[in-house]
């Protein structure tokens, strides 16, 4: 299964950029507004350098299997950024994505936040420092966080049928050393 190659050939860049982001500062509640400032830019940057960049590159039918209009983000998250009151600057490098599969390895890694977010949302509302916050971008599917983790994973499972391996991991590999070096 492609989902589960992508998570053994990854784990190490996972575990990194889970470090970079501060999960461990989430999960002991020492997190502060500031940490949560710094998770929504590089959250923003990410999104911002591959979302439409990424979307374009699924066939209208991939696309309506993934419910891929289901799968924006960054309205969400700039209402976060908004509220946050962060400055952000809009570069962008360019973006070379050469197959579908690539696009795929990335939006795992899109996906997978998003999976993460609800996690972080849940841990960071007992944190009374956040107990009022709207999590906008880490709640941004609601109860429907599962049902789509699961469709991504079944599109993603049939698509690996015909294209190389090495493909998707590239692209999940791209995504994560992004994360580590903006």
């Amino acid at each position: 299964m492609i989902s589960t190659l992508l998570k053994e050939h990854t784990k190490k860049l996972h575990d990194l950029v889970e470090e970079k982001l501060l999960s461990k500062k989430i999960m002991d509640r020492s997190f502060d507004l500031n940490d949560y400032r710094y998770i929504i830019t590089q959250n923003y940057n990410f999104l911002n350098h591959f979302e439409e960049e990424v979307f374009a590159q699924f066939s209208t039918e991939t696309a309506k299997k993934l419910q891929l209009n289901k799968r924006r983000k960054l309205d969400f998250i700039e209402k976060d950024i908004s509220l946050l009151e962060i400055k952000i600057s809009n570069k962008q490098l360019p973006i070379f994505i050469k197959k579908e599969a690539e696009a795929f390895g990335i939006l795992y890694v899109m996906e997978g936040a998003t999976l993460g977010g609800n996690i972080i949302a849940k841990n960071l509302s007992k944190n009374l420092n956040f107990s009022k916050m709207t999590f906008n971008y880490f709640g941004c599917y609601g109860d429907e966080t599962g049902f789509l983790w699961k469709l991504f994973k079944e599109v993603l499972e049939e698509k690996a049928i015909t294209s190389e391996n090495e493909d998707f991991i590239r692209g999940a590999k791209i995504a994560y050393q992004f994360l580590l070096d903006q």
